[in-house]
């Protein structure tokens, strides 16, 4: 009501450690002074840059009640609906926009990338879709593979051959990419064609191509002022072409991998290497350094291995960590792998390219993720899972007994898991109060995940809901996170 302050209500299904909080900076007072809401956004929320402006614009932007807003001070509600807004979200959102440098090769960034795209199923029988195209590019996926076959009246399809996938014209795929191409991200698209169509029909999917795309297609070298390496992201915002069509091929030509010394004497740095995961796999353990040297000047595919029928998912982050660019996942499958494709790539604005860390770079160094030694002192990660708070009850109806598993994804030595303990028939105010600890050699390269599972049985739990970040994305202090398909409600901290 205008004009006259109610005083705020805190049931106790409301976050008691939040109400905690609330009445201790409070100091007794109904209400939360500007003043004492910046205390606590320097000492709680490491806010240290700041100020009464900061404080006083918060209180703008989440109190409703217009007399507590006009005192500069804020209700429990308002103090509430900050603290599960983005403001104290864990993921920095300073990171939610384009903040990286943009001007380097291609070769320098790894690349969000779909293999099979077309799919929206499995690789046997699965269904061809041009929604599966939409999805994927809405996800902020920059390389798109389309596998083509000669169709019927001069038509060429795209399915997987060999096998009862249904088909979908290419035309249509190139409509759909031209479409939707650059609405989430300015940035290139590359165009992964895998080609089995006679020449005639060749000549069809190059006249769609330039038809369709236009303007927005390249179609010759950029100019750019370093002579051998690639161009950036910023000096070639369209979509691009590889792996057939050789005159509308210009930077991304594929060629066969022979080794790495091969490479190194032989390969141009317009073409790229692609490769199944068991290969890539095999030559990551043997030769990480070789790996990692490779692809600081040439653009590798990895993609999963065809006996994945039912389009399964390996592990991306072992290859992110050889410094692969194009780490091709079927977009279509739920599940950690492309929970952790989504936690990498939410970084640098969702924009599909993230520019790989110095680790990865650095010709002065040499660099195996498969090694043990690393940086003799590693960072440490202190973490406190306090609560969660109105977790999804099953079909059964009946309510979840919840546990977070906090895990670390990155070099082999820096992977780890540790879980809270179990909290019984509580899916409304799980409190788990536990603390963790985390030692982190290469923390640039390492993913955080947050997972809340019901414990089923004494050695079996089922999913319940996750959030992925990158490490270095990671907001110090207690922290929301936002709303996770299906729970998303983690947060360092606070879950």
């Amino acid at each position: 009501m205008q004009g006259k302050m109610k005083k705020s209500k805190a049931p106790s299904s409301r976050r008691a450690e939040i109400q905690h909080l609330y009445k201790c900076y409070a100091s007794g007072q109904t209400t939360l002074p500007a003043f004492a809401f910046l205390r606590f956004l320097h000492k709680e929320q490491n806010e240290l840059t700041a100020t009464a402006e900061t404080a006083e614009g918060l209180i703008d932007r989440y109190e409703i009640e217009v007399a507590a807003r006009e005192s500069r001070c804020m209700t429990f509600e308002g103090f509430l609906r900050y603290m599960e807004s983005k403001d104290c979200c864990v993921f920095d959102q300073t990171h939610a926009s384009v903040y990286q440098d943009m001007d380097q090769p291609l070769s320098s960034y790894f690349i969000s990338s779909s293999h099979n795209t077309y799919l929206t199923g499995d690789q046997l029988v699965g269904k061809s879709h041009l929604d599966a195209y939409v999805c994927a590019l809405r996800k902020g996926c920059r390389c798109l593979e389309i596998d083509c076959w000669d169709g019927p009246d001069m038509e060429p399809v795209v399915y997987h051959g060999y096998t009862l996938t249904t088909k979908i014209f290419f035309k249509d795929v190139i409509s759909t990419v031209e479409q939707h191409a650059f609405e989430v991200s300015a940035y290139p698209v590359i165009l992964s064609l895998e080609n089995h169509c006679s020449r005639e029909q060749q000549e069809v999917m190059a006249h769609y191509l330039i038809s369709i795309i236009g303007d927005k297609l390249l179609r010759a070298p950029l100019d750019h002022p370093t002579t051998g390496d690639l161009p950036s992201p910023n000096q070639k915002k369209k979509v691009a072409v590889a792996e057939a069509l050789s005159d509308l091929v210009i930077y991304t030509r594929s060629v066969k991998f022979v080794s790495f010394s091969h490479s190194k004497d032989n390969q141009n740095f317009y073409e790229n290497t692609s490769m199944a995961e068991k290969k890539a796999r095999k030559l990551a353990k043997a030769s990480g350094a070789d790996f990692v040297r490779h692809n600081q000047k040439f653009l590798s595919r990895i993609y999963p291995a065809g006996s994945r029928t039912s389009s399964s998912n390996y592990n991306p982050q072992e290859f992110w960590n050889i410094g692969s660019q194009l780490v091709a996942l079927n977009f279509q499958s739920p599940g950690l792998p492309m929970d952790l494709n989504g936690g990498r790539f939410q970084d640098n604005g969702g924009c599909g390219y993230i520019l790989k860390p110095a680790v990865l770079m650095s010709s002065q160094s040499s660099f195996d993720p498969g090694s043990s030694h690393h940086k003799p002192k590693p960072t440490h990660l202190l973490l406190k899972v306090i609560s969660g708070s109105n977790l999804p009850i099953p079909r059964s109806g009946k309510a979840l007994d919840p546990f977070v598993r906090v895990e670390i994804y990155g070099i082999a030595s820096d992977t780890h898991k540790k879980s809270t303990q179990t909290i019984k028939n509580n899916s409304l105010s799980p409190h788990w109060d536990a603390d963790m600890t985390f030692n982190i050699s290469v923390p640039e390269l390492s993913l955080i995940r947050f997972c809340v599972r019901d414990q089923t049985g004494l050695l079996s739990s089922e999913f319940v809901g996750q959030y992925t970040l990158p490490f270095t994305s990671l907001k110090k202090g207690g922290q929301q996170v936002g709303d996770l398909p299906p729970c998303e409600r983690n947060r360092q901290g606070l879950i």
